[in-house]
């Protein structure tokens, strides 16, 4: 199994040696490491291209967003497998090698993923929370993807996952002009097609900043139109999977929780009522509800006490 790494890049000269470093000590290395500069202005792409690694090619591009970066990466990438990392993230050294070994009992299939460490601004770091798994042992194919969403953390991040090329080009790769939610769709979209296989042992840490935490409020206010929402629905209709109801209805609650974090309460109330339209039997969102109707301090000291 051969393999490129893609690394999109922009502004993260903090942590950007750190991702590289753990692409670098992989027990199985990979062909190549595509840092795709995209248009960074703190001078990331020259922490990298300092480097002397025979393996890695930095390519710079205008700033066109993380997905316009993966696709240039995918478009580069010189094999089939693409396993991708986000610059301010990392891999244990094992990820390579158990993407490897679960590809060699599964070849037939598209998309090897792992469970990875949530990680915050303090540095703590712990276990994602999966649910509803069909398969025992350390891990098989997830044959029920969206189920699995819909109850867990999401079981699939952006630093955890290798997918196969061809597969990833007859889905269009990462859609682009969205500002969140992208990777989820493709997700999504992939695993419409064909189901994960999946390792339930954290091989890799995502770094959250603090905004993407419920100790800050979020800095990106969620897009009026939503995109992803309507794209999530086109391919429930499409697919006919039962449990893409409740994954939309996922897809929801999240972007209500974040409008009520920013006390945006109309576009909160719409967004809970659209969740309990594809599950209506989500406690937590009919507590959105009452939210709506609170002072913005109960509100942020609900999110800090009790999570989403």
């Amino acid at each position: 199994m051969k393999i490129s790494v893609v690394i999109p890049l922009y502004n993260k000269s903090q942590t950007i040696l750190r991702a590289v470093a753990s692409v670098e000590r992989q027990k199985m290395l990979p062909v190549e490491i595509l840092v795709i500069n995209d248009g960074s202005t703190d001078g990331s792409e020259k922490l990298v291209e300092s480097l002397k690694d025979e393996k890695i090619r930095v390519i710079s591009q205008p700033n066109t967003g993380v997905s316009a970066a993966r696709n240039k990466g995918i478009h580069e990438a010189s094999c089939e497998w693409i396993a991708f990392l986000d610059a301010d993230d990392e891999w244990e050294e094992d990820f390579l090698e158990i993407i490897g070994e679960m590809y060699h009992k599964h070849q037939q299939y598209h998309v090897f993923a792992t469970a990875y460490y949530s990680g915050n601004f303090k540095g703590e770091k712990r276990k994602i929370k999966l649910q509803k798994l069909l398969f025992s042992g350390r891990y098989g194919v997830m044959s029920n993807y969206f189920e699995v969403a819909s109850y867990s953390s999401p079981p699939i991040c952006s630093s955890a996952v290798c997918i196969r090329k061809s597969e990833l080009k007859k889905i269009g790769g990462f859609p682009t002009g969205y500002k969140a939610g992208e990777d989820l769709l493709t997700w999504a979209r992939l695993a419409a097609r064909k189901s994960p296989v999946y390792c339930i042992e954290p091989k890799a840490v995502f770094w959250k900043e603090k905004s993407h935490t419920y100790e800050d409020i979020p800095k990106r206010i969620p897009e009026i139109n939503d995109p992803v929402g309507q794209a999530l629905i086109e391919l429930k209709k499409e697919s006919g999977s039962l449990y893409l109801e409740k994954y939309i209805a996922l897809w929801f609650k999240m972007r209500a929780s974040i409008y009520l974090r920013m006390n945006m309460r109309y576009h909160a109330f719409g967004d809970a009522l659209k969740s309990l339209k594809y599950n209506p039997f989500n406690i937590r969102v009919f507590a959105y509800l009452l939210l709506c109707g609170m002072p913005n301090s109960i509100v942020q000291r609900m999110f800090r006490n009790f999570g989403e």
